[in-house]
């Protein structure tokens, strides 16, 4: 089974909040969204949003320029649903993130919680950051959610690469400053401990310069 029919498979026979990700809000992402004081009308992407409530939240608090984000067509019309009348103002892509079509240096803050580390194969976080570096704008903002390396091996059913702060920098590249980092134990509705890591970061392309990377 391929990626996406994995992940249509998923959202579409499992009710939302008994996904082993799930939480009722992402308090971490939403506070440090929070302290960053973007204007409401900054570009944002949910990269894998699946079903979570974030689209949910950051139209609430006022942000006018949201895209969401998903391999899965099931999840994002789950949250398509979820918003009614709202989901007019979401733009809504569908696709692999290695591979989706993204504007070039549009993104003030691009957000991932639990997409990059199913990306286990040396290509893909290659072409996953690629795509950051093209996507994002200088200064932009990434803040991330994987594994860390407390946690489980896998995850529905999939093995995932786990991070500390240090290798997930590396991973991402020199012109990605850690801001600051946060690990958070999260338990599954079925009772699996995950310990989360969540990073941020502040994009500075001048640093692809110096360091020679691509």
């Amino acid at each position: 089974m391929n990626q996406k029919a994995h992940w249509e498979k998923v959202y579409s026979t499992k009710p939302t909040e008994r996904l082993g990700w799930y939480e009722p809000h992402l308090l971490i992402s939403l506070s440090w969204i929070k302290e960053l004081a973007l204007a409401k009308d900054a570009p944002i992407i949910d990269v894998g949003g699946g079903a979570s409530t974030l689209a949910d939240d950051l139209l609430d608090a006022g942000y006018q320029s949201l895209t969401a984000l998903d391999i899965s067509e099931s999840a994002l019309t789950c949250v398509k649903t979820r918003l009614g009348k709202r989901a007019e103002r979401v733009t809504w892509l569908t696709g692999d993130i290695t591979s989706v079509e993204l504007p070039a240096r549009h993104y003030a803050l691009w957000h991932d919680r639990a997409v990059f580390h199913f990306l286990t194969d040396p290509e893909q976080q290659r072409h996953y950051r690629k795509q950051l570096l093209k996507a994002l704008m200088p200064e932009g903002h990434l803040i991330i959610g994987t594994f860390a390396p407390e946690a489980p091996p896998t995850c529905s059913g999939l093995p995932v690469q786990r991070y500390s702060a240090d290798t997930l920098n590396r991973t991402l590249g020199v012109e990605f400053e850690l801001i600051r980092e946060h690990k958070e134990q999260h338990v599954t509705p079925g009772g699996v401990e995950q310990m989360y890591l969540y990073c941020h970061f502040v994009f500075q392309p001048d640093k692809r310069a110096v360091s020679g990377c691509d």
